[in-house]
């Protein structure tokens, strides 16, 4: 790299500047204090792991956006994380290690190798909130409305919120005996939306022809309230337990409805991106009208497992620099106090008293180019009367 270019960040790399920053800062502290009201703890795991503790769930996805380096103390391979659920899942599981529920909140900077999201960021600031130990529809619904409250609170109003149930897809393709990597296959291109081509992958596995049209008939269970029914239709005599799946997600939207008024919802039994360890209910939030998720979430029962304590889970998670480019909120004008280069005793100790009042309070500088607007102050302090007074900028 010359010296020309040296200021160049990689691709999907960001940093952020004052004003964003202090965004980021502001509602952090509103978020993170607005969990603790409703009873969820702060953890805050490490930046990296041993790559064992990183990588949980079925699915290759973690592993591939998971950056990889060798320990030097002890030549075992680490990861940098890309996602905190299993970090948290951890910390449930071996480090508190309980059995009455359990309710943790955390924010902080993951990595991913490859970008995406609005952005097309590979560093998101990953917020989120998790419930341990309980499960069923009380949890799930807590969970989401958490969500939604956080989402409200940085000024999102009018979300879509979409609701499935992993539960019915792996349900559909365990009786219809689909092999493991034919199941891999299927739900890959499910998550891509590439309907020509699942289809095809569907017509050259080994199928009775009822199977085959169900799997097809769940690429399509897609939309407002009458896909419950639809549904409910397209299952009808698979056995197992893929219509339980979808009575459950009904119970659980109408529970919605009645705790968030004016809600949208949507139902999507196809919804099934992440990194896999979902097993049950899953939820994501969209702008109405756009195509992109702000924010999702979804049961994981049992992740805690491979830690050596299985319970059930659930929570949500968000990119909070992603919310930062949309939300229609700044953040608040904190304007400050202008002092000029003095060493009056008395100067100090009212530079003292206001900054302790919570005052922003800028120092001159001996030589300095600029003056008070351009410290971004609104007020100046100036002496008076032999006294040391606060005044507008006139």
């Amino acid at each position: 790299m010359s010296d020309r270019n040296r200021w160049l960040l990689p691709e999907g790399i960001e940093e952020s500047l004052p004003d964003e920053a202090a965004w980021l800062e502001h509602y952090r502290r509103t978020l993170l204090d607005m969990f603790s009201t409703w009873g969820y703890e702060l953890v805050i795991p490490p930046l990296i792991e041993y790559l064992e503790s990183l990588l949980v769930g079925p699915s290759d996805d973690l592993d591939l956006q998971t950056f990889k380096v060798t320990d030097q103390l002890t030549g075992r391979m680490m990861g940098i994380r890309a996602d905190m659920t299993p970090q948290v899942a951890r910390i449930d599981a071996h480090r508190l290690r309980q059995d009455a529920p359990a309710r943790f909140c955390y924010l902080g900077t993951v990595l991913h190798t490859r970008p995406g999201g609005r952005d097309m960021t590979r560093s998101p600031l990953q917020l989120g909130a998790e419930l341990y130990g309980h499960a069923g529809a009380d949890s799930d619904l807590e969970v989401i409305c958490l969500m939604l409250e956080a989402l409200r609170l940085v000024g999102i109003e009018n979300i879509c919120l979409d609701l499935g149930h992993v539960g019915v897809f792996e349900d559909v393709v365990k009786q219809a005996g689909l092999g493991e990597d034919q199941c891999r296959a299927l739900l890959a291109l499910l998550e891509q939306r590439a309907l020509p081509e699942y289809e095809q992958l569907l017509s050259e596995c080994s199928l009775a022809e009822n199977w085959r049209k169900i799997l097809l008939a769940l690429s399509d269970l897609s939309g407002g309230e009458e896909v419950i029914a639809q549904a409910r239709e397209v299952l009808q005599g698979t056995g197992g337990k893929a219509i339980e799946h979808v009575d459950y997600v009904e119970t659980l939207s109408e529970r919605i409805r009645q705790r968030v008024a004016g809600i949208q919802l949507h139902f999507d039994f196809a919804a099934l991106s992440g990194y896999h360890y979902e097993n049950g209910a899953v939820f994501a939030a969209y702008i109405s009208g756009q195509g992109e998720q702000i924010a999702r979430g979804g049961r994981y029962d049992m992740i805690g497992q491979v830690f050596g304590h299985s319970r059930p889970a659930t929570g949500f998670s968000l990119d909070l620099k992603a919310l930062a480019k949309i939300s229609p909120l700044a953040e608040p004008a904190r304007p400050g106090i202008f002092a000029p280069c003095d060493e009056d005793p008395e100067l100090h100790a009212a530079i003292d008293r206001l900054r302790r009042q919570g005052e922003r309070v800028i120092r001159g500088l001996h030589g300095q180019q600029g003056g008070p607007q351009a410290m971004h102050c609104d007020r100046v302090l100036e002496k008076q009367d032999h006294q040391w007074c606060v005044r507008g900028v006139g």
